[in-house]
């Protein structure tokens, strides 16, 4: 069975096609905040890819955020990027 981290970097590779990619849950941090919920995750991304690089900070964040639209409204809480 694939999970959820894995089907988040296959449609982010499949988008952007970046040279590397590690997605970080950092949930674990943040369940003493008022509105953790169990449900949803707190990620980092750790992205390095040339198109992103291309782009101003905004508009790559606007690309992840718009490819991750689905996730972001039902699983993802919080998403921190880091583009190399």
């Amino acid at each position: 069975m694939i999970t959820f981290f894995e089907e988040v970097k296959t449609k982010i590779n499949k988008a952007l096609n970046p040279e590397s990619i590690s997605l970080i849950d950092n949930s674990s941090l943040h369940s003493k905040h008022k509105f953790f919920d169990h449900n949803k995750f707190h990620l980092k991304l750790i992205i390095k890819s040339e198109k992103l690089r291309k782009l101003s900070k905004i508009d790559a964040h606007k690309l992840v955020f718009s490819i991750l639209k689905e996730e972001m409204k039902s699983k993802i809480h919080a998403l921190e990027i880091e583009i190399h």
